[in-house]
């Protein structure tokens, strides 16, 4: 299995863009400087976000034009959608910068004073937005004592959360535990001044302590395209705050269009101009992740196998170098394929070379396959979804050959939908499990003609992936089938359906959200069909690891509003799940549902079930009906 996590080590060759922006930011110094790391959704932008830091790391000791100075520079690292839903994102990433410049001055014991002053300056910003939060509170004629104890309370937390103590509360306690004086220190009264004074105050302590720590503030900021467009704009609004000081870099990975779009979602009524104004303003230097090509797909497809392999790790970092650099030359007619690897002196495993084999085939299907176009997380999810499935198989005994599977799970992933639901069908409908329609488009493909397929089927993908081996033509491939049924049902010849009810099957697990659109064509269907309709889906629905409001769900309601025998079926397996999978939001989706109320009353004395779930239950009254107080 390969994660989903950015790394240090590159597989992309992306180490020469990383270094071109380390440079950026090392000549920029002292005058502040924001990149932009653009690109769409799993292309690779966290990765090269933290290449970027591996090359500023490894070079801070001599900046180039500069005398050696170790730890010149100060990281911190900003994700905002790990916040979102659980904190101010413009709180939070000032709380994180705040919280490092004190951690880092109070190790390097210089610029303590202006660190903390920055970091009482950020907490008097929280705990005034705090008060004014508070407001409704105060209204409702609530204790001022109590609201007085609670910011106090607050402003230890702040103190607490920063991970850092003042020189009084290290001197009062010894064990650097925040005192109740931290707290009214944070909270002691400053002279009253205007709102674009306090900004530029806590711009001028900010720059202040950069100065007298000297050091140069490395800020990287991921994943800001995942949020919500108020978190979104909500931490471009802190960027701005700190943003054009001297000694400072923020370096920020974002697809630019979603950007573009949050920041147009909440500003609602601005000019496009405007809108691409408000970016271009934040960013000085835009780089854009390139897309891959069959050349990089297929070195990454290598890596991945050589990394997954049981070579030693010594060897495996001299592939990954040599392959880097061999993709460097590419612009030269240099390739990377399987002869290159076996070219460079270190002897593979029989299996690798197999699986590299494997690279070198399907690299141009996967690199211009719509499905996939290179991208590198897709590459990943397709290599992943190929080890389930063959873990799968193995556990239940299913023989399954890799090379088979993995075409049909390109078709799956790249071809066109109803393409690959005539293709299971086809499957479905022969004796021996062979896919029969594509038989005579096989041998033509593969002998060099052009096959006449039928306007579902993509003609430049279906002739690629025809040619790919092994051909398919002769193979039973129900075992295949079996093991990923969730994206397809697999019918036996005693639980056949009768077209119009594939085609329903087909329509509600590929795109369950559009299941109410269905209905009245679904309540044509016979109990019998309708069953085996709900068995397939309630198999696609026991992958779900989380029970909120997954999509699969609206297919099950569906089903069981037709019929009352498949209501208990779905209650019972909604019952079946683990505490910890339910979710809130799943308690107003089913909570009408007369078949639902024993499942709200099992969940609500389930003690692994969470608390807001246990409230929204409660919210609905014992009847399922939304009580009214």
């Amino acid at each position: 299995m390969w994660t989903d996590n950015e790394t240090e080590r590159d597989f992309l060759n992306f180490s020469g863009i990383a270094a071109t922006v380390a440079e950026v930011i090392r000549q920029a110094q002292p005058a502040p400087v924001s990149v932009g790391v653009s690109g769409a959704w799993g292309v690779g932008k966290s990765s090269l976000i933290k290449l970027i830091k591996n090359e500023l790391s490894i070079a801070q000791s001599t900046p180039r034009g500069m005398l050696a100075t170790a730890n010149a520079y100060v990281f911190v690292e900003f994700n905002a959608w790990l916040y979102q839903g659980y904190d101010d994102a413009r709180a939070a990433l000032l709380d994180t910068v705040a919280s490092t410049l004190a951690k880092e001055a109070d190790a390097r014991k210089k610029g303590t004073e202006k660190a903390w002053e920055f970091v009482e300056r950020v907490n008097l910003l929280r705990l005034a937005k705090m008060a004014s939060s508070a407001a409704a509170v105060i209204a409702a004629a609530h204790p001022v004592i109590a609201l007085a104890a609670t910011l106090v309370g607050s402003a230890t937390k702040v103190v607490e959360a920063a991970g850092v103590q003042s020189d009084a509360t290290k001197k009062e306690k010894g064990e650097g535990v925040p005192t109740h004086e931290d707290s009214e220190r944070l909270l002691r009264p400053k002279k009253a001044e205007s709102p674009p004074k306090e900004i530029q105050a806590l711009r001028d302590t900010f720059e202040e302590a950069l100065q007298a720590m000297e050091v140069t503030l490395i800020v990287l900021i991921d994943d800001l395209d995942r949020c919500l467009p108020e978190t979104a704009v909500s931490t471009l609004e802190a960027i701005r705050l700190l943003l054009f000081l001297p000694h400072t870099a923020f370096v920020i990975a974002a697809d630019e269009a979603m950007i573009k779009h949050a920041v147009r979602r909440h500003f609602e009524g601005v000019e496009d101009a405007l809108v691409t104004n408000y970016f271009d303003k934040l960013i000085q230097v835009p780089i854009r992740v390139p897309q891959l090509g069959v050349q990089e797909v297929r070195a990454y497809l290598m890596m991945l196998f050589i990394d997954d392999s049981t070579l030693d790790e010594t060897q495996k970092e001299e592939l990954r170098q040599k392959i880097c650099a061999q993709l460097g030359r590419s612009w030269q007619g240099k390739r990377v394929d399987l002869a290159f690897v076996k070219s460079l002196g270190i002897e593979l495993p029989t299996g690798l070379v197999g699986r590299l084999d494997t690279a070198d085939r399907l690299a141009p299907i996967m690199a211009r396959a719509s499905g996939i176009s290179g991208n590198p997380r897709l590459i990943k999810r397709f290599l992943n979804a190929i080890s389930i499935r063959l873990s799968l198989a193995r556990s239940q005994g299913v023989g399954v050959d890799e090379s088979v599977l993995t075409k049909m799970i390109l078709f799956e992933r790249c071809g066109n939908a109803k393409a690959y639901e005539e293709l299971i069908r086809s499957v479905s409908q022969s004796d021996a499990g062979h896919p029969v329609l594509i038989q005579k488009w096989e041998t033509d493909a593969r002998s060099g003609s052009k096959p006449e397929l039928p306007a579902n089927w993509d003609p430049t993908f279906t002739t690629e992936w025809l040619r790919l081996d092994p051909p398919l033509g002769d193979r039973d491939l129900r075992g295949v089938l079996y093991v990923g049924r969730e994206y397809a049902p697999l019918l036996l010849p005693e639980d056949r359906l009768s077209s119009t009810s594939l085609d329903l099957l087909n329509a509600l697990l590929t795109h369950p959200e559009v299941a109410a659109s269905l209905k009245d064509q679904v309540k044509q269907m016979p109990p019998p069909e309708l069953a085996i309709c709900m068995d397939k889906i309630l198999d696609k629905a026991r992958l779900e690891q989380e029970w909120g409001v997954p999509p699969i769900l609206d297919a099950c309601i569906l089903i069981a509003g037709v019929d009352t025998t498949q209501a208990a079926r779905l209650a019972a397996f909604l019952k079946e799940r683990p505490g910890s999978q339910i979710k809130a939001s799943i308690v107003p989706k089913i909570g009408d549902y007369d078949w639902a109320r024993p499942v709200l009353q099992g969940w609500s004395s389930d003690t692994a079930v969470g608390a807001p779930v246990k409230s929204g239950i409660k919210l609905r009254g014992a009847d399922g009906n939304i009580a009214v107080k």
